[in-house]
């Protein structure tokens, strides 16, 4: 454009932008197998940046290292946890290694940006005792009148699958009726990248599951768990069931159904399970991802070691 060249209108340059965004998606969809969760988390970290650019936005192309760096001391500025930031440029970096590889782009503005470090916390799990008890409380809490009768068992499976299995949320509620046909005793997943993994169902959740199926008359081919009006369930429905549940409990902490797939990495490797079996239950592709909970053992077992050697607190 020369200096006598009038600028071009916003809208064009959004449109122009959102068609950019538009063909990156759609290439990690396709190609790379991006969940719709993926998708939707990076347009609206996209979003937000043009947003928060507003007129000085022009293309992609015309971003620097200094824009970047203004967004991320915007980020700083808002307190955001480091975890947030670190995602929030991983959608970009993602773009920009795209827009090099398929669309000519010469260099990645963002590729030495220096990014806060992320906290690794280790991952919150239920005991036993708070587990066996989240599991009952399905078919010992007074039901709605209005409900069907098949509702309790419906939760009580939910519960169960999600603790035999430690399956993602996304995996649960994509299952359909015949996931378990003829009394099978693996359940047949499909996770992240669409990838396909057998997972063994132990005996209570195979009952639970076989008792709601009884009770709802499902359509074969249709979805595992309905709502009331006998849609799909959403990932949002299944929370709000678990957060009813736990309002009953004496759990003293939130939990969400990630924190139960926590929970059954953590009592299988407590009870001996090897971390690489564990890492194919889960469908984690590194197994760097599963030793975090290789940490939460040790932890809980430094604590037995403290609580119960009479010369423990001499041991630095």
């Amino acid at each position: 454009m020369s200096q006598q060249d009038p600028p071009e209108p916003a809208h064009r340059r959004t449109a122009e932008a959102q068609a950019v965004v538009w063909r990156f998606l759609e290439y990690m969809r396709a190609e790379k197998g991006a969940s719709p969760h993926t998708l939707e988390a990076y347009e609206r970290q996209y979003r937000m940046f043009t947003e928060w650019m507003g007129e000085r936005f022009e293309s992609w192309a015309a971003c620097t290292a200094e824009t970047f760096r203004a967004w991320l001391y915007e980020a700083m500025q808002q307190e955001l946890k480091p975890a947030s930031i670190r995602q929030r440029f991983a959608a970009l970096r993602s773009l920009y290694t795209y827009l090099m590889l398929r669309e000519g782009y010469g260099s990645n503005p963002i590729s030495d940006l220096t990014l806060p470090r992320a906290r690794t916390g280790l991952p919150v799990h239920l005991s036993l005792q708070q587990m066996e008890e989240l599991l009952s409380l399905p078919l010992r809490t007074p039901a709605d009148k209005k409900s069907p009768a098949w509702l309790p068992y419906r939760d009580a499976a939910i519960l169960e699958l999600f603790y035999s299995c430690g399956i993602r949320l996304s995996e649960l509620v994509s299952l359909n009726a015949d996931a378990l046909a003829d009394g099978a005793d693996c359940v047949r997943v499909v996770g992240k990248g669409r990838k396909v993994r057998l997972v063994p169902v132990g005996e209570y959740a195979r009952e639970a599951i076989e008792k709601y199926l009884q009770l709802a008359a499902l359509e074969p081919g249709g979805p595992l768990f309905i709502s009331r009006l006998r849609r799909r369930m959403t990932g949002r429905s299944v929370q709000l069931m678990l957060d009813k549940y736990l309002r009953c409990s004496d759990i003293p902490f939130h939990i969400s159904p990630h924190k139960l797939r926590h929970t059954f990495a953590t009592h299988l490797l407590d009870a001996g399970a090897d971390l690489r079996a564990v890492q194919e239950l889960l469908g984690h592709a590194s197994l760097s991802t599963t030793q975090i909970y290789t940490h939460v053992t040790k932890t809980r077992m430094r604590q037995v070691y403290l609580q119960a050697h009479p010369r423990a607190t001499d041991i630095e």
